[in-house]
């Protein structure tokens, strides 16, 4: 049969059948490029259709535990939820020389076994620089196998003739389907390519760790359909200015979304980090205006981290306003909650706020660190050293309560902490902690009287 020509856009994935110079599905200018698709057989690879599949009513289906597989590395087993579910297809993305490869070396040999080796399947380097790689890694196991193949048809043979316990794809951009005549990380063949490892995955019970390239606003390459055809997408956030790195899940089906990992890296590869917060605040200035410790929740975890803000004096008309690690949209609310309900002067100033590490936070329950860490910096006053700072800030200027408080305030106290200021909504549920004060406060006014008196 004829092969059918479409215009796909390489952003969002939308077809049309001819070419137009803006997408209308993503707005994306220049994005549609020809791809000829095959009219024969897309769907499951030819070398597993053996596979027999059986319609069972969902009482019968017998379930013993979720039998995870653990590769020992306590924030990766963490972030996946407890250990690596077979046949799970987990997909890891990030900035390039982020960390991506570096870890998956460090974690599959852990998962390996004589009867059932892995396989990392790389597109993008040779046997002999991964050798290379290993080597400084320290990564000498004889049932880790390497195959550098890009045609997904010869992946899927060689992984059956193995048996491995698991399989990665470095990267799933570099790999095709003779199904699609399309060149290689084109939308239809990073589609179709995943579609099949998702069914082989499924059906052969073998977990398949896939690694995604990412675009300049950091989001996967290829269509949003990749990050729901996976059963897990990992993100590997981290300033290459600083050492450590955060590994962060957007999508888990077999957990928490909430969990995060911490790494550091080193020569020897990743080296995962028990003690966040010590990190965060291992060269905090003593008595710096403009600093303050903020507390962020991340899953079932708190984690401490130092809060910077710097207010200068501006000649420009427009002020800038720069967030970095925090929403800046959020920053410019708190300002002018600032300016109308406690009659701070910002217009003709610059502001500049900064989470130390490189550590994005989301959650509300920093507001207070924030309007705090800029009020430091305005009047030229540090705030008490070994004091926290918990509250959600509304446009009343009033000081609303927190989401687990006792949990973070007792990490605190583990660090050293002597003070608390918390809402006065979170105060009435605690019981005393030993070692350290807790003050109550309802309005942003009462806090900043306290911390910068």
């Amino acid at each position: 049969m004829k092969s059918k020509i479409v215009f796909s856009c390489q952003t969002c994935g939308h077809q049309a059948p001819r070419w137009l110079g803006r997408c209308p599905d993503c707005g994306g200018w220049n994005t549609m490029k020809e791809e000829r698709q095959s009219a024969t057989g897309k769907g499951r690879p030819a070398v597993i259709k053996t596979v027999q599949t059986e319609v069972t009513p969902i009482g019968d289906i017998e379930v013993v535990g979720e039998n995870r597989r653990l590769t020992h590395i306590g924030e990766f087993d963490r972030v996946l939820g407890g250990g690596v579910i077979p046949g799970a297809v987990i997909l890891i993305g990030g900035d390039p020389g982020i960390g991506k490869t570096t870890l998956l070396l460090q974690a599959l040999p852990r998962l390996a076994t004589k009867e059932a080796p892995v396989l990392y399947v790389s597109g993008e380097e040779s046997p002999r620089q991964i050798k290379i790689r290993g080597q400084r890694l320290g990564i000498e196991h004889p049932f880790l196998l390497i195959l550098a193949e890009t045609s997904l048809e010869q992946i899927l043979k060689t992984i059956q003739e193995i048996g491995p316990a698991a399989v990665v794809i470095d990267s799933i951009q570099t790999v095709y389907t003779e199904q699609i005549t399309s060149a290689p990380g084109s939308i239809s063949q990073v589609q179709e390519v995943a579609g099949q490892l998702m069914w082989f995955a499924k059906r052969a019970g073998v977990p398949v760790f896939i690694i995604g390239h990412v675009t300049k606003e950091g989001a996967i390459a290829g269509p949003r359909l990749l990050e729901h055809i996976v059963d897990t997408v990992l993100y590997f956030e981290g300033d290459k200015g600083h050492s450590f790195r955060i590994l962060r899940a957007v999508k888990n089906r077999f957990g928490s979304t909430n969990e995060i990992g911490v790494f550091e890296m080193k020569d020897a590869g990743l080296e995962e980090v028990s003690n966040p917060s010590e990190l965060f605040l291992a060269e905090r200035p003593e008595r710096s205006t403009g600093s303050v410790v903020v507390s962020s929740l991340e899953g079932t975890r708190p984690i401490l981290v130092e809060l910077q803000a710097l207010v200068s004096s501006t000649t420009y008309a427009m002020p800038k306003r720069v967030a970095n690690g925090v929403e800046v949209n959020r920053v410019s609310l708190l300002l002018a909650v600032m300016e109308k309900r406690l009659g701070a002067h910002l217009s003709g100033q610059d502001v500049y706020v900064n989470v130390v590490g490189g550590l994005h936070i989301d959650e509300p329950a920093i507001d207070l660190g924030i309007v705090a860490a800029i009020t430091s910096s305005l009047r030229e006053v540090p705030v008490e050293p070994g004091t926290l700072l918990l509250g959600e800030v509304g446009l009343g200027g009033e000081v609303r309560a927190v989401s687990q408080a006792e949990l973070r305030i007792r990490e605190s106290a583990k660090m050293g902490f002597k003070r608390c200021i918390l809402p006065e909504r979170n105060l009435t549920k605690l019981d005393p902690i030993d070692g350290m004060e807790l003050i109550g406060i309802q309005e942003v006014r009462e806090a900043l009287n306290v911390v910068l008196a």
